[in-house]
């Protein structure tokens, strides 16, 4: 690929409302693996994503279930649309409230939204490793 990347900002569901510690810590699991899917498929798209929910999440940085953290996160990852051509928005797993966050914030600053599903070739490895929420 001889092509110039063009960055753009990834959405996808990453936080969970279970209130059951292991449910909530398998439904987090369902999601980062969505997200990583999901940024595969941006890179063969020709982008270069920016996912915020999986950087700032991340062990030690900032803590998605305290609603003053993870709305520090989606600021700090607001900040990076100035870069972004525009933001792409992964639905397989359906829209969450930050997604919808997202989009509001896109709009606002004008940056074009794309919707979109994983490839039949990506779901399928969704779909391997969560048998019980096939998409």
């Amino acid at each position: 690929m001889n092509q110039k990347l063009k960055p753009v900002l990834l959405e996808s569901p990453y936080g969970s409302t279970e209130k059951d510690p292991e449910k909530y810590k398998k439904h987090i699991e369902r999601n980062i693996f969505y997200a990583q899917l999901c940024m595969h498929d941006c890179l063969m798209h020709g982008e270069a994503p920016f996912a915020s929910h999986l950087l700032y999440t991340q062990k030690n940085v900032l803590r998605d279930y305290m609603p003053e953290e993870r709305r520090l996160g989606m600021e700090a990852g607001f900040i990076w649309g100035a870069f972004a051509k525009y933001s792409v928005f992964y639905t397989d797993l359906g829209v969450s409230s930050g997604m919808l966050a997202g989009q509001r914030k896109a709009k606002k600053e004008g940056r074009h939204c794309i919707t979109r599903r994983l490839p039949s070739e990506l779901k399928k490895i969704f779909n391997k490793k969560f048998p019980g929420n096939q998409i």
